[in-house]
């Protein structure tokens, strides 16, 4: 893809969430050439101008303006102009401002063109030492009442790692209902001022984790990474093991497949399983499944 800035097209611009040496060279780029720059808060965002230079002007776009500032920056696009949509850190959208003009965006047929940075969540996940294959980004929790603890039922027996954001005002509490919610034991991992000079990494278990905030003030924005719940595959018989086996095998499943079928559905070793299959009389069977 062209790094050429083009007319009627709305950039989401990804800026650094501490380090300014983070910042992409497309970004800047892209910062420049724009015809306006939509801001989160445009007083945080001329910082980042000033550093790198960029004279493009702003306009200010955050969650409490943005429903009246969507069809002026809709107008703005189909009269042709270029616009690069920020926020105060990461990528816009990503919890923060920007879902509603790129729907706005994708619904008058304007061209939405993404130019990726770094975001707290991938950071925290791919630092944790949890596993990172697959997990459950939730951002940050309501802040209190039904709705909050709903949020967190609702994951309680979610395997996938979870990841959240918090702010320091709101950790010691989200931490307890953590406790309640997963229990003491599940393995945590607490990131603070992530890439800024201040950055940390705290691990253990979430029991332990109440106990050091307790005696130590929480500061800056956190990214918490907890480890998914334990799967747990209930033990079958070698009976109940070779009744999967006959029911794939009569509907043409060859012994291999069924027994790689089986083996991954109850966890168990795929040789073992192949052992039990390889014993069955499929001939018997079908006599006595007709």
């Amino acid at each position: 893809m062209s790094n050429e800035v083009t007319a009627k097209t709305l950039y989401l611009v990804g800026t650094p969430i501490g380090n300014l040496g983070d910042m992409t060279m497309r970004g800047i780029q892209v910062l420049r050439d724009v015809d306006t720059i939509a801001a989160e808060d445009t007083r945080h965002t001329g910082k980042l101008l000033h550093h790198f230079e960029i004279k493009t002007p702003q306009i200010s776009y955050h969650q409490h303006n943005e429903q009246q500032r969507i069809p002026e920056l809709i107008g703005q696009l189909q009269a042709g102009k270029s616009i690069a949509l920020v926020t105060d850190a990461g990528m816009p959208g990503i919890s923060d401002p920007g879902y509603l003009i790129v729907s706005a965006c994708v619904a008058a047929g304007i061209r939405v063109i993404p130019i990726p940075g770094v975001t707290a969540v991938i950071t925290a996940v791919s630092a944790s030492g949890l596993p990172s294959d697959r997990f459950v980004f939730e951002g940050f929790l309501p802040a209190k009442g039904q709705e909050r603890k709903g949020r967190l039922e609702a994951v309680s027996g979610e395997a996938r790692t979870l990841v959240f954001y918090e702010s320091p005002h709101r950790l010691r509490q989200t931490l307890a209902d953590f406790a309640t919610t997963f229990g003491t034991e599940r393995q945590i991992v607490i990131g603070r001022e992530l890439t800024k000079l201040h950055e940390e990494f705290w691990r253990g278990e979430i029991g332990a984790a109440i106990e050091h905030y307790t005696h130590t003030e929480p500061q800056g924005e956190y990214a918490i990474v907890i480890a998914g719940a334990p799967v747990s595959h209930p033990t079958l018989s070698d009976e109940a093991i070779e009744r999967a086996l006959i029911e794939l095998m009569l509907n043409d499943t060859s012994r291999s497949q069924a027994s790689r079928i089986v083996a991954e559905q109850i966890s168990q070793s795929r040789r073992y399983v192949y052992q039990l299959a390889l014993a069955i009389d499929l001939d018997a069977a079908k006599l006595i499944d007709n």
